[in-house]
């Protein structure tokens, strides 16, 4: 594993209107690593993951993506579209696929932010944007292949079961050619044999050498998946460490039993 970390937040901090969701949060995450982001209900923990993809605006605090090898990039005051252009891309805890679409068509959008085809191409359907549109379809495809769903390319999102939904938006996350993936509790709702199905996928990502971020509410999932695992309450990180390290930890005991803990 790398030394140096893909992803370095320090100090983030977010307030609204006088509420300090995050507190001077810092992590960092390193390529090829599964890493949990955990913690009580209002933890803080989707203010995180909107922070980083543009969708908030941080108090203060810096965040910069650093490919392997690569200048780094900051990542404050970025668009989300431009967050995913940069190599960030995320699921959401509520699904938002587009349900009136295939599901071969929902993983294509993925591809935008990495096609160069603008819109006198499209008319004109010149041969470069014939190759580019060729190239979208077989690397969707190779995907949908990927997360199981290759055999319903043709129907339509919202016709999926609830496990393959999950599926399909990591794999149009994974369309956008990411350098760290975001899941936001892609196991939420899930039967027994739909987690099990998320966790061999997700194991398999990072194999093919993609960071990961997860925020999960599953224990079981999140201990049995993550080599590293920060914990946050009321905004503030509290704890950070491998899953033994975490489990035994009486400070996180402390905040998901519900008892009155003192940071330090």
């Amino acid at each position: 594993m790398s030394t140096e970390p893909i992803l370095s937040v320090r100090g983030l901090t977010m307030e609204f209107g006088g509420i300090r969701a995050l507190d001077k949060l810092d992590l960092q995450i390193y390529p090829g690593q599964i890493a949990a982001l955990i913690g009580p209900n209002g933890a803080g923990k989707t203010t995180f993951f909107n922070c980083l993809t543009g969708i908030y605006m941080p108090t203060a605090g810096e965040l910069h993506l650093s490919p392997p090898e690569q200048p780094g990039r900051r990542l404050n005051g970025l668009k989300p579209n431009q967050v995913t252009e940069a190599g960030l891309a995320r699921t959401f805890q509520n699904i938002r696929l587009f349900p009136g679409m295939t599901v071969l068509e929902n993983v294509m959008i993925g591809r935008h932010c990495r096609t160069k085809a603008k819109i006198f191409g499209a008319i004109l359907r010149n041969p470069g944007t014939r190759k580019e549109e060729k190239e979208t379809v077989d690397i969707s495809m190779a995907l949908l292949a990927k997360v199981g769903l290759a055999d319903v390319a043709d129907e339509f999102a919202r016709n999926l079961p609830y496990g393959a939904q999950r599926r399909l938006e990591i794999a149009r996350a994974l369309a956008t050619e990411p350098l760290l993936l975001l899941l936001d509790e892609p196991a939420a709702g899930m039967n027994p044999q739909e987690t099990q199905n998320l966790t061999s996928l997700i194991r398999n990502i990072r194999d093919e050498g993609l960071s990961i971020l997860l925020i999960e509410h599953d224990m079981k999932l999140v201990m049995s998946l993550s080599d590293y695992i920060f914990v946050v309450d009321y905004g503030r990180k509290i704890a950070e460490g491998t899953s033994e390290e975490v489990r035994i930890n009486p400070v996180v005991i402390k905040a998901y039993l519900g008892e009155e803990v003192e940071y330090a």
